[in-house]
This record gives structure tokens, C-alpha cells and sequence, in this order.
């Protein structure tokens, strides 16, 4: 089946010098993927330079005239730039021209866009932002990690039922296990909207576990650990920042004599295979899930390697049919939200200010 990919080429801190290399990279290693890249034509004709000899038949170039800044506001991206990049890539998504969007640049923005251009399933009251991070058992799929500061307990089942998709089409798992993440593993723990939320899912017929507590989520305790956009957020930013801080200590020591580096010297083979097992760049990529279309969020700050495994991600998310396996689940398990249809609306900035 051949794949196409909408790409914001002049999103991210490094725009189209990191997101056409990758590209390009990504074509020379997936034949049946073809590209649409969003952008300054100008520019981008450049940076693809004599690759375009080799692959005019599978990029095609849209010209836009604005580009959304990484500091600008949602509700001045989405209202006064409609022929930016990120809005025209989304676009493609909505026409039916391509299968997935990926994006590295303004969060917020990115969110905003994309639920006012593609809407929210029926179903699905709030999109969330949800990552696929290792564990010493396999992936797990966190999510909220930044969408929603708050989030009720029937938002956090709406987040169960999308994630269990999501790993079931990534990962094969037929029934994925979910899990709240808590201070605690007691029921007797969490606020009560926790406790509501447990209970939603205990009866949902999905295989929960139960609260999970943070040291769970790179345990592979669970298969889906679900929270408000704001836990979520600070637990991804604490588990980056504890791996950066294991590099950096690993190589001051390595570092710090001459026998240290030869027992250093001594040890890089298994170094380097840590240090491949845990590159975060090889986990980039958030998919915004609970949108009529699927829609990456590459880290803005991403380069080459990392955004092309955005682009994989995509990939991979298209090809196990996430988007269908979801509407399909929600259209037949109406009687799990027993909520009033989602209203459309053009969309609540106030969550939008964390990201």
C-alpha cells in the first residue's frame, strides 16, 4: 500500500534544514512512501537539491507564504496565518491527499489547528497528546502528556480506550494493559476523580490493571498509562531529564582518570549499545490522538535522526490503521461514554498556554 506523508517542512527550531535531509533519508529507505512537503517552495527546492532528480516522482512541493512561529500564540497562528505551512500540511490531511501529518513546530498551535481543521471524533470530547516510550519489557504509550491541564474522569477513559488502540495497532497486543497513574497502587489512593476514573475503566471491559505509580511507567508495568495533561507532562520532562543526567554522569566518571578511561575503552561496546537502546531520538514523535486524521508532533528541537523517526512513526501508525481501529472501537461501544455528542466547538485555549 502505498504511504503518503504530509510534512510541515518549515516547522521546528531548525526548519527545513532538518526536516528535508530527513526526509530525503526516509524516501531512500521506504520505496513505497511518497511526500508532500509544505513550505517555501524557494527554500525547499534548495535544500532538496540534486535528490530531486531521484525522487520527482514521489515529492511534491506545496508553496505557502507563512510560517508559524515557535513563540506565537494559538489563537493568532490559527486566525490570522491560514496559508502557514502547519496549516496547509494539515490541509493535505483533511482532503484526503495524505495519510498522516507531522509536524515539529508550535505545540499549541500544532493542536489547535488540527482540531479546528479535522475535529474531534465523535466520542472523543479533548484530543490528547500521546508517546510511545521504552521500558525494560517493551513501549508503553503515556498520554495526556501536555493537551488538557485538567482532565475528568471521563476524559481519562476516552484516554484508556485511545491508547489501547494505539498499542494495539503499533505493538500487535490484542489486549493491552491500562493503567492510572497515581501515588499510590491502593484503590484507596488519588483524588476522587481518580477513583471515579478507576471505576469507569474497571467496568469498561478494557484489561485495566489498576493505579500504577511513576516508577511503573519504564517498569513496562503496564502496557497504557493514562493522567491529566499536566502530570503527564511532568513526569515526561522528569524521565528526560534523569536520562540526560545518567549520560552525563556515566561519562564524568569514564572521564575522570586514566584508568577510568581505559576501563571506558574497555566497556564501549556495551556502552554503545545503551546508549542506542536509550536514544531518545529514536522515540521521537507524539501522535495527537482522538482527530479525524493522524496528526505527529515532532520535538521542536529535533534533528535529523530524530524527525526522521517522526516520520517513521507516521509510517507505522498509518500501516496498523489506528485511525480506523479507533472509530470503529467508539462506534461500538457508544454505551461506554454514555455522554452527549462532543460538541464541535472551535476549541479551549486555556490548556493550550502549558505547551
Amino acid at each position: 500500500m502505498a504511504v503518503v506523508l504530509s510534512v510541515d517542512a518549515m516547522g521546528g527550531d531548525h526548519g527545513v534544514n532538518v526536516t528535508v535531509p530527513a526526509c530525503i533519508r526516509f524516501l531512500k529507505e521506504h520505496p513505497d512512501v511518497s511526500l508532500i512537503l509544505v513550505g517555501d517552495r524557494d527554500t525547499i527546492y534548495r535544500h532538496i537539491g540534486h535528490n530531486l532528480s531521484l525522487y520527482s516522482d514521489r515529492i511534491d512541493v506545496v508553496h505557502t507564504t507563512e510560517v508559524v512561529a515557535m513563540d506565537e500564540s494559538p489563537q493568532v497562528a490559527m486566525r490570522n496565518k491560514k496559508d502557514s505551512s502547519m496549516r496547509v500540511s494539515i490541509n493535505m490531511l483533511k482532503l484526503g491527499k495524505a495519510g498522516a501529518v507531522i509536524s515539529a513546530g508550535n505545540t499549541g498551535a500544532l493542536m489547535a489547528i488540527a482540531r479546528y481543521v479535522l475535529r474531534t471524533m465523535d466520542g472523543i470530547e479533548r484530543p490528547a497528546i500521546a508517546k510511545i516510550l521504552p521500558t525494560v519489557k517493551g513501549d508503553v504509550c503515556v498520554l495526556d502528556l501536555g493537551a488538557n491541564l485538567e482532565s475528568s474522569p471521563e476524559h481519562l477513559l476516552q484516554f484508556g480506550i485511545m491508547g489501547a488502540q494505539l498499542m494495539k495497532a503499533v505493538s500487535g497486543k490484542t489486549t493491552p494493559s491500562i493503567g492510572i497513574l497515581n501515588i499510590g497502587s491502593e484503590d484507596i489512593k488519588g483524588h476522587e476523580g481518580l477513583k471515579k476514573a478507576s471505576a469507569l475503566l474497571k467496568n469498561s471491559g478494557l484489561n485495566f490493571y489498576g493505579n500504577v505509580e511513576g516508577d511503573d511507567i519504564n517498569k513496562g508495568t503496564v502496557d497504557v498509562i493514562v493522567c491529566d495533561g499536566f502530570t503527564g507532562n511532568v513526569a515526561l520532562k522528569t524521565i528526560e531529564g534523569v536520562a540526560k543526567m545518567i549520560a552525563f554522569i556515566i561519562r564524568k566518571e569514564f572521564n575522570s582518570s586514566l584508568p577510568s578511561k581505559l576501563m571506558g575503552l574497555a566497556a564501549m561496546p556495551v556502552l554503545n549499545k545503551v546508549k542506542a537502546t536509550l536514544d531518545h531520538r529514536k522515540y521521537n514523535g507524539a501522535v495527537l490522538l482522538g482527530l479525524n486524521g493522524l496528526v505527529i508532533k515532532s520535538h521542536g528541537g529535533a534533528d535529523e535522526i530524530g524527525f526522521y523517526y517522526a516520520l517513521k512513526q507516521a509510517y507505522h501508525e498509518i500501516n496498523g490503521g489506528v485511525i480506523t481501529m479507533l472509530k470503529d472501537y467508539l462506534a461500538k461501544h457508544k454505551e461506554l461514554l454514555n455522554r452527549e455528542e462532543p460538541k464541535k466547538e472551535l476549541l479551549e485555549f486555556t490548556d493550550l498556554n502549558m505547551l
